[in-house]
């Protein structure tokens, strides 16, 4: 299964690609794609919605793995990754593949074992687990490690339907 995972953001998306199954994961692509804050929102925008409907049309996912948003109390903040949201999933939407969502503790529970894992402890694992030695950066980190959530959660909920 090939899983496009998404850490959303405007000024910085991380983008993840990877392939196989909950028991074994290969990297298939990782990126960080970053707007200028000096551009005009519409051009920011128009620029992750095109790279990423780019990046879908490359790698044909099955799935879409994007980090659920806790941004309370930052409120313009949580304006801006709502916007670079948004239009990950109309691309998501136009090309017709689905969308799950996957919390940080969650993501660093399934990558780690804990969800008070802090982010070096989830690179250092996604490097393990995919056997890569650099990574562009954080957001491109946190991108693959929501793909391989979202690989372990599909065959937990492949077993269930399978038990019923």
């Amino acid at each position: 299964m090939i899983v496009l995972g998404i850490d959303p953001g405007l000024a910085n998306l991380g983008i993840g690609v990877v392939d196989g199954d909950a028991r074994k994961a290969r990297h298939l692509h990782s990126v960080c794609l970053f707007t200028a804050s000096a551009w005009e929102l519409p051009r920011r925008l128009r620029y992750l919605h095109e790279e990423v409907s780019r990046l879908i049309e490359v790698f044909e996912p099955e799935a879409v793995a994007i980090e659920e948003q806790y941004l309370r109390k930052q409120a313009d903040v949580a304006f801006k990754v709502g916007q670079a949201f948004g239009v990950v999933q109309l691309a998501c939407a136009q090309a017709d593949i689905p969308i799950y969502t996957y919390g940080p503790m969650q993501v660093k529970q399934t990558i780690v074992g804990t969800g008070r894992a802090d982010k070096e402890q989830v690179i250092y694992m996604v490097k393990a687990t995919l056997g890569i030695r650099d990574i562009m950066n954080d957001h491109a980190a946190d991108a693959l490690a929501l793909a391989m959530t979202h690989l372990a959660h599909s065959g937990v909920r492949a077993a269930l339907r399978a038990a019923r």
